[in-house]
């Protein structure tokens, strides 16, 4: 069993978010010991998924509906799953998104090495696009779909 502070410095959040956490009823089965909370690895791993959860985009609310879901047992399953599948596209939707930033910066990182190295961007503007490198080039068409 771990108090509040050890659990804060283990998943580095502060000790307010833990308190608004439980506040919430985001910790059914949190233990206290003469007013203490006490939290075991049932609540760590429930840490691990809330904030999984929250870098994905969903609200506290949104949250605390997964957490009645896994009180409630097997016959949630659906609506849980629904949930991680309906996150994960939001995610891949993200990621794909900023790989095309990524690609932009890439991108405009090599253009202006090579405009320092010649000393201007005349030879640059002729070859964009179809004469750059091919990893330049892959970047720069997945940047300006």
């Amino acid at each position: 069993m771990y108090s509040i502070g050890q659990v804060a410095e283990k998943v580095g959040l502060p000790v307010s978010t833990l308190r608004y956490y439980d506040k919430e009823g985001l910790f059914p089965n949190l233990q206290r010991s003469g007013g203490i909370r006490r939290f075991g690895e049932q609540e760590l791993e429930a840490l691990r998924v809330i904030e999984c959860l929250k870098k994905s985009g969903l609200e506290i609310r949104e949250i605390k509906q997964f957490m009645v879901w896994c009180s409630q047992g097997s016959a949630t399953y659906a609506d849980r799953l629904e949930l991680f599948i309906r996150q994960k596209a939001q995610v891949e939707a993200e990621l794909e998104r900023m790989n095309r930033v990524l690609d932009m910066l890439r991108f405009k990182c090599w253009y202006y090495e090579q405009a320092i190295r010649d000393g201007n961007e005349d030879r640059l503007r002729k070859i964009i696009p179809d004469a750059l490198p091919e990893e330049i080039r892959d970047a720069y068409w997945n940047a300006h779909r």
